[in-house]
């Protein structure tokens, strides 16, 4: 069972990120004194202001962030301090080299960038927690500072390590798991192109080959390396922190990002987690201007379903308030009046009770002077300033919202084995890839929300039972101990879909020598006879289900029922296999299993959600367009609707019992037109 989140919010709030080291002593409190006006209350800083603190090797140095901090107590201003270990100084990495990433063929990533270190380089241990010691020591106990950011971005730019000190670790940590050569060789299957190791010193971390291809045994294991390397340093860091902050004051750090597992992260250094929402991301001007409308801004619902996975009360540590982009690559457009209030009113829906913009002022040196913040290098009050305003109206009319749980129809299951497998195997990946995506904009399309559940094993039953429906996509790693898991989920009254190339692949990528779907066949009682991928624009297949012709996606296994309780329910219409079966339900205990042989669509996706009786669970309070998403919270019996217009036109919502409208107190029932990006929120 998951442990209790450490630290909640009390109420909505907004923040934003702030760099006192890059401004004129002049500007502080008149920048913060603006900051309040308009709804601030929380900033963050120093994340990347190590040489501030000690300019030199030995030599700290604590009057400018003093002398700040003092402002910052007299205008009543909370702060969020970040560990500055995002970026060493140039005299750590001339003088250590050995602290520098490296490319996979070994030549040191230099100065100049960011997050260029390495986690395991001893010295860059050793300097980071002098640093964080002296931080935590000298600042924890001032009264304005309420939380802690370790480090910024953990596996942000760079999710993969190949100094000497990785290497060396690696060894370690393959010494720790395996015991013996002889143990590893078999779970790398080294027998395979005469790669059997005969001494530990051998081995190393991936490293430059021929069209760079490497084992894939190999790779499952590094990835699960660079996970374990970055919780270690951020434990480390959360460890000297605890000995000196506040009762009450929180850790947190600011993520989602690869290579790396969040829920651990969270569960063993942090008190609450944050994550930096970013949707203008998706629709850069060298994105595909085809690109489904799904695929942008909105799709920033699915990262925070993600984060929401990790915390269920979460913050936003930097929420787009501007055009994103660096002097390098990344050029994109400032958001519509109406978008920054959409895209925090997006995230309070999933669940942040603490949202901060990033960042105060647009930058006007560095690689960032294209990030634009609420002010532009002018200074003057504009527009986006305005909106922070009446997103701060906004927060305080919703205050009832704090703590609120989202409330979902589903849950789409994942893990960190099949997540990291996917982005070594492409077959695994396009299918993960693909299906998640058709997944969620299933859900949005019929309004149907969803959880984001990532499956341990320490998981417990209680924890599945929330939702009716669980989706697995493609688990192609299966433990027993999960499959055990599973089984008893269906077994309770529960309702289990599974798809292609389930059960494929044991605890260390091997393929196994069982027919599929593996560990869940006895459940399942189903069976997979061939399998292939397809071309739906060349070789499209489809099946016909109950005289309905459904998408089955790009890869399909052909089926067969296999058990007295299974019976089929589609098969496919053409090809080969034209006939046979294509999906397969079988009843166990209380529950059944839909064992689907294709990969997800939106269309086929409805379908199931459609059969398993979870489709559209809020028809009955309102109907609303596509363009539209449709959340809800609910805390002490009382649910909160949250409409939010994605589109640059008018939308028309009804709703089919009266609602409170928060913003204003009125009484609403019938036909409501949302402005162009306009959001309400609802009290039922």
């Amino acid at each position: 069972m998951r442990k209790e989140q450490n630290f909640k919010w009390d109420t909505l709030s907004l923040g934003t990120c702030y760099y006192p080291e890059h401004w004129d002593r002049a500007l502080w409190r008149e920048d913060l004194q603006r900051m309040k006006a308009n709804g601030i209350f929380t900033i963050r800083i120093a994340e990347f202001a190590w040489s501030v603190i000690e300019p030199r090797e030995g030599e700290f140095t604590y009057e400018f962030f003093d002398a700040f901090l003092d402002v910052a107590e007299e205008e009543g201003m909370q702060v969020i301090w970040g560990t500055p270990t995002a970026t060493p100084p140039v005299w750590l990495t001339e003088k250590y080299p050995e602290v520098l990433n490296c490319r996979m063929d070994g030549v040191k990533y230099r100065h100049g960038m960011r997050r260029h270190y390495n986690y395991n380089s001893p010295k860059y241990q050793e300097l980071s927690a002098r640093i964080v010691e002296r931080v935590a020591e000298h600042y924890g106990k001032r009264p304005c500072i309420v939380g802690w950011q370790i480090d910024n971005e953990i596996n942000c730019e760079m999710d993969e390590f190949y100094s000497e000190s990785d290497t060396l670790a690696f060894r370690e940590f393959l010494k720790e798991k395996y015991r013996t050569l002889e143990e590893l060789n078999r779970a790398w299957g080294t027998i395979v192109w005469n790669q059997t190791y005969s001494a530990w010193e051998e081995i190393y971390v991936p490293r430059t080959t021929l069209s760079d291809e490497t084992n894939p045994h190999q790779k499952l294991d590094y990835y699960r390396f660079i996970s374990e390397s970055a919780i270690r340093f951020c434990k480390m860091q959360s460890e000297i922190i605890r000995k000196y902050k506040k009762p009450g004051d929180f850790i947190t750090t600011n993520g989602l990002f690869a290579n790396l597992d969040n829920h651990r992260m969270e569960d063993e250094c942090l008190d609450v987690y944050t994550y930096d929402s970013y949707p203008n991301f998706a629709y850069c001007l060298d994105a595909d201007p085809k690109h489904n409308r799904f695929l942008r801004d909105r799709k920033w619902s699915m990262n925070l379903a993600e984060v929401r996975s990790v915390c269920p009360h979460f913050g936003i540590m930097e929420q787009q308030s501007g055009a994103n982009g660096w002097n390098t690559r990344m050029e994109a457009p400032a958001p519509k009046p109406g978008q920054l209030m959409l895209w925090a009113m997006q995230s309070v829906a999933h669940g942040a009770d603490y949202v901060s913009f990033f960042r105060w002022r647009t930058a006007t040196v560095g690689t960032e002077i294209y990030w634009h913040g609420i002010l532009d290098y002018d200074n003057r009050d504009n527009r986006k300033l305005a909106e922070v305003h009446r997103v701060w109206d906004r927060m305080k009319a919703i205050a009832d919202v704090t703590g609120a749980e989202y409330k979902a129809a589903f849950a789409l299951v994942k893990d960190y084995d099949n997540a990291w497998d996917a982005r070594l195997d492409v077959w695994h990946g396009r299918l993960a890839e693909g299906s998640e995506k058709e997944i969620f904009v299933a859900a949005q399309e019929s309004h149907t929300p969803y959880d984001i559940f990532y499956l341990k094993e320490e998981t417990e039953l209680a924890e599945l039972q929330k939702y009716p429906v669980l989706i697995y996509p493609h688990a192609l790693i299966l433990t027993q101990k999960k499959a055990d898991l599973l089984s008893a989920y269906v077994r309770a009254g529960g309702t289990l879909i599974i798809g292609a190339r389930t059960g494929q692949k044991d605890i260390d990528g091997h393929c196994v020598m069982t027919p599929m779907p593996g560990l869940l066949r006895q459940v399942s009682q189903s069976d997979v006879r061939e399998f292939t991928f397809q071309s739906p624009a060349d070789d499209p297949v489809a099946m016909d289900w109950d005289g309905r012709e459904v998408e089955t996606g790009v890869f399909h296994d052909i089926l067969a029922a296999d058990g007295a309780d299974a019976k089929v329910l589609a098969t496919y219409t053409s090809n080969y296999f034209a006939g046979s079966p294509a999906l397969v339900e079988s009843a166990a205990g209380a529950g059944r299993v839909l064992h689907f042989g294709g990969t997800f669509t939106r269309e086929n996706t409805r379908s199931f959600l459609d059969y398993a009786g979870v489709l559209t669970p809020c028809a009955d309070v309102i109907t609303a367009p596509e363009a539209c998403e449709i959340a809800l919270r609910e805390k002490e019996g009382r649910q909160y609707l949250f409409v939010l217009n994605f589109a640059a036109e008018p939308q028309t919502v009804t709703l089919h019992r009266t609602a409170t409208d928060l913003d204003d107190g009125r009484a609403v029932v019938g036909e409501v037109v949302l402005e162009a990006y306009g959001t309400r929120v609802y009290a039922l």
